[in-house]
């Protein structure tokens, strides 16, 4: 019997999951096409989704095992 673990990834809070936009420059190419520039977005790098819970930092993880 399978066993679903749950979402891990949710969509990106930046890009609402539309990570990538091609911005018209106004600019023509010469075969009469548009110029256009890809702008991707930095928080997911690209994805459209991000973690659904960052990691712990690693000096929190050492620090709580010491305690």
């Amino acid at each position: 019997m399978t066993h679903t673990t749950g979402r891990r990834m949710r969509h990106c809070p930046d890009c609402d999951g539309f990570p990538a936009v091609h911005i018209d420059t106004g600019r023509t190419n010469a075969d009469g096409t548009r110029h256009t520039l890809r702008v991707t977005c930095r928080t997911c790098d690209g994805t459209g989704l991000v973690r659904l819970h960052a990691p712990a930092p690693s000096s929190a993880v050492s620090g709580a095992a010491r305690a």
